[in-house]
């Protein structure tokens, strides 16, 4: 797979301000005052086939043969240029060189927040442990400063660990697990293991687990966690000793009152292979070994094996999906007909199911319950008190909104039949049984709202009025055929027009435009516009491959443009390149047809990460923190560093995009306005979408501090989870920044951090700082808000935000409620040319 790289290190001394003789491969400690930099130059590194790379600051070599050895540094998997600091295991020969296949990581310091080429790893003077972005941003620390820190090294089983002048230790990897154990690792009670996203992204999904008093249980995460697998011991607990679970002897061992003792001080027995335990992203827990004849880590053991086989893991099947055998269907009533939900993207991905009509807790009167015999669900621990038959189990769940579905379990004995009603407030995969056992009997019922067509009131109503619809249906029929031959011819004369005046013109006259594309070639990167990613009011988006880059093509409908002014437009849009704005790679304007190619950003709209539509695990609060800064960099390009500021006029979670490692971008420029440097205001008819105008656009007067209005409804949809106009709520509480007023006003903001995500609520006074930035942001008087460079600056920490601002808009007049516009893929509101008029 790759040739053996030679070793090698340089040693300085100790106050060394830069480097330090661990950055040779052979060397496991490191002292103080060192600081390593991610790159070629500075650091040894293996560059190995498919494009990843390792980058060690320390190595452990476990014997003078060949060997597994722990090393730690930098570590990059492709095809992302993005960079985690941790700890992995790499295959090493006789002379200490790093052979073999690509190395596990084990360990992560960053999994939620990557870093760049030339980002930094420092052990500080004062013993604290320091990864920095390339731009000196802070991304992670061990919080040791100040505890007699004497130096770091790696350990033979794999535990990156600060140490005292008594060799005594003060921090190590061992105390935060990420996903994964090894030989000799102990997870201690309330430590967790926590699943990744997927294969190549390492942010933290729903899947954990963690030790308890008596075991190891796996849950995935909901209000309350899900348990989908238990492993206990037969002991029992008598004293008040730490409940470990230890990996050695190539299995989970579970000690209940014994003490324990700080691995680094165990002398280990040599495996006579290298092995890892992992808690996949399909909630597996495996272990791998080391093939040393194919240079791979296969899995060689599943060390979770929940009841009902692979169907017992909460997401096989995704939320609602229904797991039988290896294959997955969406609920049935009474296996005839689905009128209630529909699958998630292609069935056979295997994504879930989601309801055609949410629930409404405020139309409670219309929910109804779906019974699906011989199907059961992983869960137990949640049982319903004095519910001891099918219908006392189903009145108790119509009872409550929260209750989703319920498992009605019966059970056939000597001494009669005993029922269990097990309740569930979120509903993941459920599990299709054949017993052939006469003595057990397991149903589902799941909650769904009935929609106007499908309660009784509605079908009065219907045969009512059945004699009034048929006498009005001709007449009206008749008129819209008419009006539609009207319409049709004069769009054909129109688009004729166009075409004909567009038939002379040239490009040459355009100096910097970006590549043009003929519309059968984008028909065909995009396989006849058969995969749209989103539609709005300007026309669709659709999912296409220019060779091996994908790209999102938007398809203009009823262009109102001629073609000189679509591509002046086109030429302004396509001269904008900045990190935090989506890249405008090409367009076509042939005839009629408009379209625009863009990059592709892979996670999607932010919209759906934050308003929960797509099933997806709540973002964390770095993530949410650092998509804001990327958010209001691009503005602050679009508002101070352009040439003529440019106004958005959109922001909106629909129009922020999100790419692999969920670094945001600004999107969808359809509406924005370019203002000259000497111009304090500009006048224009009012656009951009609901919920999201600033009080100023009732005067048709704006400035780019419009944006900034809107920056801020998205900062706190951020916060909160939630939409800014939401309907289904309660009148008091469905506007968003009117509920913010009213609780800054009681002193109750923490009344509007995401309860989805556990990490929100541990960083609550992070949090209420950020919510009282969104109120500078929100100030009725446009005059007030803070520039978009200012934002920065606060959200970098260089200035605080006064606190009179916050008495401004806690004391203004509330802005007239307006209705939201929801989309799914940078969707405009309106328009259907490039841009409103300039």
């Amino acid at each position: 797979t790759m040739g053996p790289v030679r070793l090698f290190f340089l040693v300085l001394a100790t106050a060394a301000p830069l480097f330090s003789a661990a950055q040779s491969f052979g060397y496991p400690t490191a002292n103080l005052s060192t600081l390593w930099i991610n790159n070629d130059a500075s650091l040894p590194h293996v560059h190995y086939k498919g494009g990843l790379v390792v980058r060690p600051i320390l190595l452990r070599s476990q014997s003078k043969y060949y060997s597994q050895s722990f090393g730690t540094g930098f570590f990059c998997a492709p095809p992302y240029d993005m960079f985690y600091f941790g700890v992995f295991i790499v295959q090493t020969d006789p002379d200490t060189r790093i052979i073999g296949g690509n190395p596990p990581v084990v360990w992560s310091a960053n999994r939620a927040r990557p870093v760049r080429e030339n980002a930094t790893v420092e052990l500080t003077s004062d013993g604290e442990l320091i990864l920095r972005d390339a731009d000196g941003s802070l991304v992670w620390s061990t919080g040791s400063s100040g505890r007699s820190v004497a130096g770091m090294v790696i350990t033979n089983i794999g535990n990156l660990v600060l140490f005292d002048l008594m060799n005594a230790t003060v921090w190590q990897s061992f105390d935060h697990p990420t996903d994964a154990l090894v030989p000799g690792q102990s997870l201690l009670e309330g430590m967790k293991l926590t699943a990744s996203t997927s294969a190549t992204n390492w942010t933290e999904n729903q899947l954990y687990a963690t030790v308890l008093s008596d075991g190891l249980y796996a849950y995935v995460a909901s209000a309350p966690p899900q348990n989908y697998y238990m492993l206990t011991s037969n002991e029992d607990k008598t004293g008040n000793e730490t409940t470990r679970v230890t990996f050695m002897n190539s299995s989970l061992c579970i000690f209940l009152n014994s003490t324990f003792k700080d691995p680094n001080s165990i002398s280990w027995p040599t495996t006579t292979s290298a092995q890892f335990i992992r808690l996949g992203y399909d909630g597996h827990l495996r272990m791998h070994e080391w093939d040393m004849a194919e240079e791979t880590w296969p899995a060689v053991e599943e060390v979770m094996k929940p009841n009902f086989g692979d169907c017992g893991f909460p997401t096989v099947c995704g939320e609602y999906g229904i797991c039988t055998g290896r294959k997955c269907t969406c609920p049935l009533q009474d296996n005839y007909s689905s009128g209630y939900f529909k699958p998630i993207g292609d069935p056979k991905d295997n994504l879930g199911c989601t309801p055609l009509t949410p629930i409404s807790c405020q139309e409670m009167q219309h929910h109804q319950l779906l019974t699906l015999d011989e199907v059961s669900y992983f869960d137990v621990n949640y049982p319903v008190e004095n519910a001891t038959t099918p219908d006392d189990c189903k009145q108790a769940c119509l009872k409550n909104c929260s209750c989703r579905a319920v498992n009605f379990r019966q059970y056939y004995g000597q001494t009669g039949t005993d029922g269990h009603c097990l309740w569930v407030t979120k509903v993941f995969s459920l599990q299709s049984i054949k017993l052939e056992s006469v003595n057990y009997k397991s149903s589902v019922f799941i909650k769904v709202q009935l929609g106007p067509s499908n309660s009784a009131a509605a079908s009065a109503r219907s045969t009512n009025n059945s004699n009034l619809i048929l006498g009005t249906a001709i007449p009206a029929i008749v008129i819209v055929v008419l009006l539609a031959i009207v319409v049709t011819l004069y769009l054909q004369r129109r688009r004729a027009y166009y075409d004909k005046k567009d038939e002379d013109f040239s490009f040459d006259q355009f100096a910097r435009m970006p590549a043009r594309f003929s519309f059968q070639k984008l028909r065909e990167c995009t396989q006849g516009f058969s995969k749209k990613l989103g539609e709005g009011g300007f026309g669709s988006v659709y999912e296409g491959k220019l060779g091996e880059e994908r790209v999102a093509v938007k398809r203009l409908e009823s262009a109102r443009q001629g073609k000189k002014e679509f591509l002046a437009e086109v030429e302004t849009i396509g001269s904008i390149e900045h990190i935090n704005l989506v890249r405008l790679i090409g367009f076509c304007a042939e005839k009629s047809q408009r379209l625009l190619v863009y990059e592709y950003m892979p996670r999607g709209s932010l919209d759906r990460w934050i308003h929960y539509r797509h099933n997806n695990a709540p973002l964390n609060w770095g993530t949410r923190s650092r998509i804001i800064l990327d958010i209001a960099k691009g503005l602050c390009y679009l508002h101070e560093e352009c040439r003529r500021k440019m106004a958005h006029l959109d922001i909106k979670p629909q129009n922020i995009l999100l790419d692999e490692n969920f670094n945001a971008k600004v999107a969808d420029f359809g509406l924005s306005k370019l203002i000259d440097r000497d111009q304090s205001k500009v006048v224009t008819v009012m656009r951009g979408t609901p919920g999201y105008l600033a009080p100023e656009w009732l005067t048709s007067q704006i400035t780019e501090k419009v944006d900034v209005y809107s920056f801020g409804v998205v900062v706190m949809e951020l916060i909160s989870g939630r939409k800014n106009i939401d309907n289904s709520l309660p009148e008091a509480s469905s506007n968003l920044t009117n509920l913010l007023r009213g609780k800054a006003r009681d002193n109750q903001l923490s009344d509007l951090i995401d309860k989805h995500s556990e990490d929100m609520l541990s960083h609550h006074e992070q949090v209420i700082q950020m919510m009282k930035f969104a109120m500078w942001c929100l100030l009725n008087d446009g005059c007030q808000r803070p520039s978009m460079s200012t934002v920065i600056k606060v959200l970098e920490g260089v200035t605080s935000i006064e606190t009179a601002i916050l008495h401004r808009f806690i004391d203004a007049n509330s802005v007239m409620p307006v209705q939201d516009n929801i989309s799914a893929y940078s969707v405009q509101p309106q328009a259907s040319t490039l841009s409103g008029p300039r």
